[in-house]
């Protein structure tokens, strides 16, 4: 009998490791607002790391974006490159579906991510295969961008499989005119 009040607390538990503690609808009235198309209209800059669930800083790459907004379709072409020199590639295609709603596609995303943008926020929603050494992962992400005042754009992603945390992907953003001259070695076509 003693025995069953721990089950109830024991079954619940997978179910909170997939709940974020943010809601979208917090970030409606935050400024600058963020239109997703026009910030990705152009090159984007992007830095970042990915920490694993212990804290340890894993990976640390760059990003040079190329996006176009054509009126219907925001298509980002990114281009990785990895500390350890390895470089990588993804195509995010991505539509707005009315009331700040967006769905996007790429080659290692499975289905459609889900995104919600309010204010100067959007939160993306998606599962993917997830590149690791030979093969890949299924992983899933909760990824949220936060436009800041002078047009820097803060990412922070959460990566869970089988809904444990695997680690966080913290990302950078700048717009290409922020820079004169980009401050170190980023991938060009």
């Amino acid at each position: 009998m003693r025995h069953r009040r721990y089950l109830l607390p024991l079954l619940l538990l997978p179910g909170l490791w997939g709940c974020s503690g943010m809601k979208i609808a917090e970030f409606s009235d935050r400024e600058p607002a963020l239109v997703l198309e026009d910030y990705f209209d152009g090159r984007v800059y992007a830095w970042g790391i990915f920490e694993d669930r212990f804290g340890r800083l894993r990976r640390e790459f760059q990003v040079a974006i190329d996006g176009r907004w054509d009126g219907q379709e925001l298509v980002l072409d990114e281009h990785f490159l990895y500390s350890d020199g390895e470089t990588d590639r993804r195509i995010w295609r991505i539509r707005a579906d009315g009331d700040g709603r967006y769905q996007g596609k790429a080659d290692d995303i499975l289905g459609v991510a889900s995104g919600e943008l309010r204010g100067n926020a959007l939160n993306w929603r998606y599962k993917m295969d997830l590149k690791v050494g030979e093969g890949s992962w299924r992983v899933n992400f909760d990824d949220w961008m936060f436009l800041q005042p002078g047009g820097v754009m803060i990412n922070r992603a959460t990566v869970r499989k089988w809904g444990l945390e695997l680690g966080q992907v913290t990302l950078f953003f700048a717009r290409a005119e922020v820079f004169a001259e980009a401050p170190f070695a980023l991938i060009e076509k």
